[in-house]
């Protein structure tokens, strides 16, 4: 395929990285020559310096001849124009936006992206998808990564195995003979900072990072197997009044437990729109870094604090702060991935990623296949595609043991109608069903060739 990708950011360039690797076409453009320049230099991908909604730069990237077009700068009308010029004038065919506004994305004006209004295919919007993140972290606070799959019939977990897990040093082959009813499977795990997909005579140790695939009525059982008591959260405390802790916030008021939410925001007309937004919300201004704040907010019998301010150094203390202050959960938002390396000395449990959320919404629609979610795992070095099995793919009719996945794939899930099942060998994947893969960076082109439906289904 040939994509441009207009936003050298963190976001834009993430992406380009993963598609660039997967020998696409990628051209990128920005209006700063030092981030293009970086990019042409890193990656394997074309530069353009220039601004993207002028017509002859986008011409200068080959946007006649171009399958695709992401639209990434940070300005949102920036990329409501990109996306118009590129339909207009170029007739590019797929165009994705990233919207932050919350306007742009109210439901009442979803016509605006019709294709004879303002052509736009996909819009992403970080900042929802970083609060939908946040609230899985929540859910499953023991967890450093966790994302739903199979229409929230399975979920997947992040854990760190410590002292208190049970199966340390126990083969996988041995695990699934002590708990052949529990519907989970370990697809993943980072030792010494390498992700690999496990054997069944693979064992589990100490310091492992695991991600496991497990059906959702599993999960509590499947965190206690691996030494992680959930305790029901009643108190929460969120730094941050913006757009994502506001919409955590209300999303909180909404569940059926009766949990206590209290917000501190800095900025006093921030903290006013939320205050008016919110309504059994506790909403107190002043800087989440004030230890005298957080006491007020009784962040010592808080039951988590979420750190969701636009400063990542700032996320950080809060969430050490409230650590020492006696909150044994802390989740914070960290943009800038080199700092994601503090977490574990810093003692937080968990963090939430702008950047892998944006981008796991975008591959969505880029991946070959009837692909229904794609979750980016760490820097990139992951994904777990669900799709759905079409007549025409090479797998449908197989037993997974006859289906020749690559080392680095395994099969999570499986749904077949309304029935989740654990894959296992002799399980016979057919048409209509829908699969979940966990697949490392490298191989995702080959499951994307086993997903692919054949040029006569169209």
């Amino acid at each position: 395929m040939k994509i441009i990708i207009c936003g050298a950011g963190q976001v834009g360039w993430q992406i380009a990285r993963q598609l660039s690797g997967e020998n696409n076409d990628v051209t990128i453009i920005d209006s700063k020559s030092e981030l293009v320049k970086l990019a042409s230099e890193t990656l394997n991908v074309n530069g353009v310096v220039g601004f993207a909604s002028y017509p002859d730069i986008l011409e200068s990237a080959g946007a006649r001849n171009s399958d695709m077009i992401i639209a990434a700068t940070h300005s949102d009308e920036v990329n409501m124009v990109i996306c118009q010029i590129a339909h207009s004038v170029f007739e590019i065919p797929r165009k994705i936006a990233r919207l932050r506004a919350k306007s742009y994305l109210t439901a009442i004006y979803s016509d605006l992206y019709r294709r004879d209004h303002m052509p736009i295919d996909v819009v992403i919007s970080p900042e929802r998808e970083v609060a939908k993140a946040a609230l899985q972290r929540l859910q499953v606070p023991s967890a450093f990564e966790t994302e739903y799959f199979l229409d929230g019939g399975a979920q997947m977990i992040g854990i760190v195995l410590d002292e208190t897990c049970s199966v340390l040093n126990t083969p996988l082959r041995q695990l699934s003979e002590l708990f052949s009813t529990l519907r989970a499977l370990v697809i993943g795990v980072r030792r010494n900072g390498e992700l690999f997909v496990p054997s069944p005579s693979d064992q589990l140790f100490l310091g492992d990072q695991v991600y496991i695939f497990s059906h959702i009525d599993d999960i509590p059982r499947t965190m206690e197997i691996f030494g992680k008591i959930s305790k029901k959260r009643e108190k929460i405390i969120i730094i941050g009044g913006g757009n994502v802790g506001l919409n955590v916030a209300k999303e909180l008021e909404l569940k059926a437990d009766k949990i206590r939410v209290k917000v501190i925001e800095k900025d006093l007309r921030i903290a006013e729109l939320a205050a008016d937004a919110l309504e059994k919300t506790i909403v107190l201004h002043g800087d989440g870094l004030d230890l005298d704040l957080l006491q007020e907010a009784n962040v010592q019998s808080a039951d988590a604090i979420l750190s969701v301010t636009d400063d990542d150094k700032t996320n950080l203390l809060v969430a050490t702060q409230a650590r020492a202050a006696g909150c044994q959960i802390t989740i914070s938002l960290i943009n800038d991935p080199d700092m994601i390396g503090l977490m574990e000395p810093l003692g937080i449990s968990a963090f939430v990623n702008p950047r892998a959320s944006t981008v796991s919404s975008i591959l969505r629609h880029i991946r070959h296949g009837r692909v229904r979610t794609v979750f980016s795992i760490g820097d990139g070095e992951a994904e777990v595609i669900e799709a759905q099995v079409m007549s025409s793919s090479p797998i449908a009719g197989k037993e997974i043991k006859e289906i020749e996945f690559p080392e680095g794939v395994i099969v999570g899930g499986l749904k077949k109608d309304t029935e989740i099942i654990k894959p296992m060998g002799n399980t016979k994947i057919n048409q209509g069903d829908v699969i979940t893969i966990f697949s490392l960076a490298k191989d995702v082109p080959a499951v994307e060739a086993l997903l692919q439906v054949s040029i006569d289904f169209f």
